[in-house]
């Protein structure tokens, strides 16, 4: 097959070149040249056509509302993750660390899957035999797990095409390469093609495509940022490369909930889900510690219990060190000026270190009581009560705002034991829950004095 033609196009003022160069011979801006195919001159019909019939103009409610079938891949953690499982001609991008168990993942959802379904598991970086070893060492059967190491587009969509599976899996899409461009795997013009490529693919005949992707130094998918607006769910890998639990959150689903959250255990066998994670985010303390404030977070549809914990100490600096790790570092400020002007607790003279334990990460604001409780217990030294526990938004006024979800928060931390929770008033239950006493506050200064008291 003859070589598609191709061009240079400017990212930054759309000039056109017939070859690659270092400044852009239009707008003289440096290294902004990617690498495009060049669309033909001859009207014909375009290589997307197939995916966008024409269609008449219809009313919403005329449209009707069919439920979407998925498929579940074994795994209840990752099926919550997708919304319920893979839906039917859906492109799932998920990204992470190098050696943090995506592949392990994959590999094990698709095993599971090959055993009522046609699969086909697409290898770019690791050879047949790696892939054949990993699969011994976690205890998968692969009998009827087909394998293609391959980086060429043309063949990897032939193989689909021939084939027709359910599911294919991509590991990864930064290692393929389509033989009508010049440049070389994991460039911006390399990715995105492919990208689209295996999309059209993906809507034509209704398979499910998973790809793997790569992330920065800085944590964001590597490639071109149109690469998570063409798929239809984006999924983050995170974890301490030091702990044995992972987390994978979706950041974006158009099948189901967005900040959605699965754990799993990495094991000698692979990735396991973990049915209680509360317990992975709750320190065993022989003895209540000051310091400590157990906060009830809701993660997508998931409500979580996570220890905050808080070290204040004398500075012996000019500035004073503010460090929220798991935490909103901005908010930390914030906070610590809340309570100076409404509370009477000064910290301008004291270091003070935020940590939310297990490795998660929490960036709703309903976790800002928790963190002033937790400073105002190790400032003063005095541990919180056994049993407790609290939720809820602080604002620059001192209030103590609502937080979404709050009677899921309460039933979940009634069913983990705790007896005494402090929320905001907005957040009261109407009627009261067996075996939990729940204080609701409107102000930061009732909240200090009611916590121990």
């Amino acid at each position: 097959m003859a070589r598609a033609k191709t061009r240079h196009v400017c990212s930054e003022c759309g000039g056109e070149s017939p070859k690659w160069q270092g400044q852009c011979p239009h707008c003289g801006a440096w290294n902004t040249l990617v690498e495009t195919l060049a669309e033909p001159t001859a009207k014909g019909p375009h290589r997307y056509q197939s995916l966008a019939p024409t269609q008449a103009v219809v009313t919403l409610d005329a449209v009707p509302a069919e439920t979407v079938q998925r498929l579940a891949t074994g795994s209840d953690e990752f099926d919550r993750v997708l919304g319920g499982g893979l839906v039917e001609g859906s492109v799932v991008l998920i990204g992470g660390d190098p050696g943090i168990g995506k592949s392990t993942l994959l590999l094990q959802a698709l095993a599971h899957l090959s055993t009522s379904r046609q699969v086909l598991y697409v290898s770019g970086e690791e050879s047949a035999s790696q892939i054949a070893l990993r699969a011994r060492r976690l205890g998968v059967d692969g009998a009827r797990l087909p394998l293609l190491a391959e980086i060429e587009l043309e063949r990897i969509v032939s193989a689909v095409e021939e084939r027709r599976p359910a599911v294919v899996v991509v590991d990864s899409i930064q290692t393929l390469y389509s033989s009508q461009l010049q440049s070389a795997p994991g460039s911006v013009a390399q990715v995105r093609e492919c990208a689209a490529q295996l999309t059209r693919l993906s809507k034509q005949l209704g398979v499910a495509v998973v790809m793997i992707g790569h992330v920065t130094k800085e944590g964001t998918l590597a490639g071109p940022r149109v690469l998570e607006h063409i798929v239809d769910t984006v999924l983050y890998f995170e974890g301490d490369a030091h702990s044995s639990h992972r987390l994978v959150r979706a950041f974006k689903n158009r099948f189901g909930a967005v900040n959605e959250l699965g754990v799993f255990a990495m094991t000698d066998r692979g990735l396991r889900g973990v049915s209680n994670p509360s317990a992975l985010f709750l320190s065993q303390h022989d003895r209540q510690v000051p310091g400590s404030c157990v906060l009830v977070t809701q993660e997508g549809t998931r409500p979580l219990l996570v220890e905050v914990q808080a070290l204040v100490d004398t500075s012996h600096v000019a500035n004073p060190r503010r460090l929220a790790v798991g935490l909103e570092q901005s908010r930390l400020a914030m906070l610590l000026a809340v309570l100076h002007r409404h509370a009477g607790v000064a910290c301008f003279d004291q270091d003070v270190f935020i940590n939310a334990v297990g490795g998660v990460r929490i960036a709703e604001p309903a976790a800002d009581l928790a963190v002033m409780l937790a400073i105002v217990s190790s400032l003063k030294n005095r541990a919180l009560p056994r049993g407790f526990a609290v939720f809820g938004e602080v604002g620059l006024a001192g209030e103590i705002r609502p937080a979404p979800r709050g009677q899921e928060r309460l039933r979940e931390a009634a069913k983990l034991g705790f007896s005494r929770l402090l929320i905001p008033k907005a957040n009261a239950p109407k009627r009261p829950i067996e075996g939990l006493q729940t204080v609701a506050l409107d102000r930061v200064d009732e909240a200090i004095a009611a916590a121990w008291g």
